[in-house]
């Protein structure tokens, strides 16, 4: 399967400052398509949506294209696409607006695993409508979290099991069909955390079982967007707090406010640059969109592999991400140094691999870290083997002891 990195990386500006990025899993550069579409939205006549001007149409247009590019991205109806302004926005929205129909002594389940995004929002919201919180854990050891965890918290009063598609921390991809058959089994709804995941592999909602799924556009070479798949009849059924003169259609009921309509053309540009990647075949954006991810994950996972390869004989070096079925991911801490000072030492190199939690603190609590977590080194559609050789030469040289060092 051909994967042309090159011509990738030709058409991202901000490489040409000449860093080497592994901070995807925070945000990927931009595309330059992706940078026109949203420049090219502006520059025409736009205005609220409707049909009596071109400004008018131009907007409508705009976010129906954006509906059926993230429908064909995710597997899902676009009428069940809801737009917001991030991936925690939608999900406190989401927790609110399901928290009114729970009653004491109803539960939800969240993980060790995931990030803050997808635990806070429905702690808290459990804790206003008087609901128990039950922690489903993962093995710190081997970085999985199993069917078997989730089980293990299941009962008849579960509503809802919150649990991320692959872990923005160490990669963890759990087995989200086989826990979405056991929540579904018990009566319960299951919101999924896309976004690490969707920068990563071809997304299916529906084969994955998952009432809502949420990811964010900025995370796969888009602008600063969250969306969430659900099918409509269940958005139908909830009952969001909205202006009165506000359409109740589904899904805008959920959308508070005007769209940022430069934002939702950039987003469908993404999905477009996505979808040629790996010289697909001719097809439909869906049918495409699967072939670049396979031809992703396979340049992906080959710069993975020759780089944990080479991090075997670096000695004091402690790899955390360890599932069987993981994102492109590392986090790292070294032996008797702080992952912040190796964090700082790349980038004056520049080699750009930040360090922290990232907002999986309960993760990181869980592997031992505390809430400083470890050098996050994660692998985007633009990453070379030369970026990974640079990381690896400036890992080697943080680790060497130099004459006169502190």
């Amino acid at each position: 399967m051909t994967y042309d990195v090159a011509a990738v990386r030709s058409r991202i500006p901000a490489l040409k400052a000449g860093g080497a990025h592994f901070d995807g899993p925070g945000g990927t550069q931009t595309p330059q398509p992706v940078i026109d579409a949203i420049g090219a939205s502006l520059a025409a006549p736009l205005s609220n949506r409707g049909a009596g001007t071109p400004g008018e149409r131009n907007a409508d247009g705009i976010v129906a294209e954006a509906r059926q590019a993230m429908a064909d991205l995710l597997g899902s109806d676009p009428s069940g696409i809801v737009f917001g302004r991030s991936a925690t926005q939608l999900t406190y929205d989401c927790a609110r607006t399901l928290a009114k129909t729970w009653s004491p002594g109803d539960e939800v389940v969240v993980t060790r695993l995931d990030h803050d995004a997808n635990i806070r929002p429905w702690v808290q919201a459990a804790a206003t409508a008087g609901v128990t919180v039950r922690w489903a854990d993962f093995d710190p050891a081997t970085g999985e979290l199993t069917p078997e965890h989730i089980t293990a918290v299941l009962t008849e009063r579960t509503r809802l099991v919150a649990v991320t598609a692959a872990s923005n921390l160490i990669g963890t991809r759990p087995a989200i069909d086989e826990i979405a058959r056991l929540v579904h089994r018990a009566g319960a709804l299951l919101y999924v955390d896309g976004v690490h995941c969707a920068a990563h592999a071809a997304i299916d909602v529906g084969r994955l079982g998952a009432d809502f799924f949420v990811c964010s556009s900025y995370k796969f070479l888009g602008p600063h967007l969250g969306i969430l798949a659900a099918a409509p009849d269940l958005l139908e059924g909830m009952r969001p707090d909205k202006l009165a003169p506000s359409t109740d259609a589904v899904p805008e009921r959920f959308e508070l406010g005007t769209l940022p309509y430069e934002l939702l053309a950039g987003a469908r540009a993404a999905v477009d640059f996505l979808a040629g990647l790996g010289t697909p075949p001719p097809g439909t954006r869906r049918e495409r969109l699967a072939h670049a991810f396979a031809a992703l994950e396979e340049h992906e996972h080959a710069l993975l592999r020759r780089l944990e390869e080479a991090l075997t004989g670096f000695g004091p070096i402690t790899p955390h991400a360890r599932a069987a079925h993981r994102t492109p991911t590392l986090l790292l801490t070294f032996d008797g140094r702080d992952s912040a000072d190796a964090y700082r030492y790349l980038a004056e190199r520049g080699v750009i691999a930040p360090a922290g939690s990232f907002y999986a603190v309960e993760a990181s609590r869980r592997l031992g870290l505390g809430d400083t977590g470890g050098l996050r080194v994660g692998l985007a559609p633009y990453n070379d083997a030369q970026d990974v050789d640079r990381l690896l030469e400036g890992l080697a040289d943080f680790l060497t002891p130099h004459p006169n060092s502190a």
